[in-house]
């Protein structure tokens, strides 16, 4: 999978003619969570990218060139992620793989795409991304109103759910995906709760407080399933 991201932005690269001629060698970034606590990912997806570069460069690069990679730590805040993607310009990236939350992919877009730069990005779900028009933005995982559809049609149709609650975590990621997956749950199931948590939280309580006077207020509108919209990207 790796390989074909390489694959597409070379390509695209080659097109736009991103690569300067007198250089020996073309930079490609990447930018996501390297620190912080997601870190995890952020990590995985950059050692993937330094392996996928390594076969490249293997078979003898591209153009004639090596490929060398240029690390953009974006702790996954987006005000960082448009410092790192000013200093991948000025550090003469040709292309970049990343961001990895849609938070940051999208305020980075716009300086990317300011400066004739293409970006693919592996998980950065919101379709404002794409939307916006910027050029050379891309991704290569579902929008949100894909996956909250194939989310809603699973609950409706194979788990035939008719009581749902739905939690967030305020994220563009998080919020995105449950707006909607809520919106397509229409009227063919009940929400009986939609809230928010704040990604990094550890204390639930107050939200199972809510949660639980709802149900006490409603008897016979427990929900049977929760919606939970949480995850490190997208």
């Amino acid at each position: 999978m790796l390989r074909k991201f390489l694959l597409i932005i070379f390509t695209f690269i080659f097109i736009a003619g991103c690569v300067k001629k007198d250089e020996n060698v073309i930079k490609i970034g990447i930018a996501g969570p390297m620190t912080g606590d997601q870190a995890k990912m952020g990590m995985d997806f950059r050692n993937g990218v330094t392996i996928a570069t390594e076969e490249w460069n293997n078979r003898g690069g591209v153009l004639g060139k090596k490929i060398e990679l240029v690390i953009g730590d974006d702790q996954r805040d987006p005000k960082q992620a448009v410092s790192v993607a000013n200093k991948l310009v000025n550090q003469g990236a040709a292309g970049v793989i990343g961001h990895f939350n849609s938070s940051c992919s999208i305020p980075a877009s716009d300086v990317y795409s300011r400066n004739n730069i293409p970006m693919i990005t592996p998980a950065s779900t919101n379709p404002e991304l794409t939307d916006k028009g910027n050029y050379g933005v891309f991704r290569v995982c579902g929008r949100d109103d894909q996956q909250g559809k194939v989310a809603a049609d699973y609950v409706i149709s194979q788990l035939k759910i008719k009581r749902i609650a739905v939690i967030n975590d305020k994220t563009t990621y998080g919020k995105g995906l449950s707006d909607e997956f809520r919106k397509f749950i229409g009227d063919k199931s009940e929400v009986v709760y939609y809230g928010s948590i704040i990604q990094g939280d550890k204390d639930f309580k107050s939200v199972l407080r809510i949660n639980g006077s709802v149900h006490e207020r409603r008897r016979g509108h427990r929900p049977e399933v929760h919606r939970d919209s949480r995850r490190g990207g997208g």
